[in-house]
């Protein structure tokens, strides 16, 4: 006959265990609370202002009307830019792939019932394209049908493109990414779990015994990252190309990212695991810093999409210079820009290390 003192005694004891153990009750209860702000703050201010920059190269009044009604839809919020500037750089530095240009002769050419295209940038990963690109065949429907409707040819017209060459395909944007995330997780969730662990069973007052220095021994674990990174990014991009047919661009301009990602999410997860105190609170520690960077740094949802305040954020983490660092090489093809995410992730990378390196002891004191 089951016993109801039983139960609760065993509940309680159960429970009790439960709130003691810091990493259960994480995943149990903050967890979810992290997801929900993170979402929500993603998506809360997103109730249809998709960011879309627009460079108008004519000065003539159809690029203006033509403008006016843009800006009256909705769901768009439109962002000018010098005619002078590159238009693909401007949209790589602003984590952007979604841009208009209005050519030079869009006003001459619509006036004289001669066909001209509109330059309509996108990236088949986002949602946010779909609702650019629709919006922009809508408009140029309107604007043929309400002007050239005799016509038995559309004036306005529309040219895909995008920061690549060739067509572009939702695995090309989807591996750089992922890598991302490989860099990521693997080296901060190992060697917070290694760090804590070790510390506490006393074994690096053990290896404090042998000709083994604390500089070697988290160098080792570095090198061991690096490589077990590049042969992930070899498997990834075998099965990205291979399988899928991904069109993305090899470069020695990688080779950076792959040394200077593990070697920074390394150290960050050393760093974490010295200052703690136990096991649990490291494991805790370190999923509040990681689950942020995969959500926040470009991995899942494209920055472009965030609200104002959530890109700043994202720019704060060392993840999106990574991963941004990787789309700029692997689907880009923009060095000069990848160029500046190396020296942030450089910089970064040093003063981690060297934090890690000096905080990481051999003996307790």
């Amino acid at each position: 006959m089951p016993s109801g003192k039983r139960i609760l005694a065993d509940l309680r004891l159960f429970g009790r265990g439960y709130i003691r153990n810091a990493a259960g009750l994480f995943f149990g209860l903050i967890f979810p609370v992290v997801l929900i702000l993170i979402f929500g703050a993603i998506f809360a201010e997103n109730t249809g202002a998709v960011t879309v920059y627009v460079q108008n190269q004519d000065s003539g009044p159809i690029s203006d009307s033509f403008l006016g009604a843009l800006n009256n839809v909705t769901r768009l919020k439109v962002e000018m830019v010098d005619p002078s500037q590159n238009f693909t750089q401007y949209l790589s530095a602003h984590s952007s792939s979604d841009g208009i240009i209005i050519p030079e002769d869009f006003s001459a050419s619509y006036l004289a019932g001669m066909p001209v295209n509109l330059t309509v940038y996108g990236n088949p990963s986002q949602t946010s394209s779909a609702i650019i690109s629709g919006a922009v065949d809508g408009l140029a429907d309107y604007f043929n049908l309400k002007y050239y409707n005799q016509n038995a040819f559309p004036v306005i017209g529309i040219d895909p493109a995008n920061l690549r060459a060739g067509e572009p395909k939702y695995i090309d944007f989807l591996v750089p990414g992922l890598i991302g995330f490989s860099i990521l997780v693997s080296p901060m969730f190992s060697m917070v779990s290694i760090s804590s662990e070790y510390k506490k069973h006393k074994l690096f007052k053990q290896m404090s015994l042998t000709p083994l220095t604390k500089l070697e021994w988290l160098a080792s674990k570095v090198l061991f990252y690096v490589l077990l990174s590049a042969f992930s990014f070899l498997l990834m991009v075998a099965v990205g190309v291979f399988v899928f047919g991904a069109n993305i661009t090899l470069s020695v301009w990688l080779i950076p990212f792959l040394i200077l990602g593990p070697m920074l999410f390394c150290s960050l997860g050393m760093l974490v695991g010295t200052v703690t105190k136990s096991i649990e609170s490291a494991s805790v520690l370190g999923n509040i810093i990681t689950f942020p960077m995969m959500f926040l740094s470009g991995t899942f949802f494209p920055i472009s999409m965030m609200p104002e305040y959530l890109r700043t954020v994202a720019h704060g983490l060392p993840l999106f210079y990574v991963i941004e660092g990787l789309n700029n090489v692997m689907t880009y093809d923009n060095i000069t820009s990848a160029l500046i995410d190396i020296a942030v992730v450089t910089v970064i990378t040093v003063i981690v290390f060297l934090a890690a390196a000096k905080l990481f002891k051999w003996r307790e004191d």
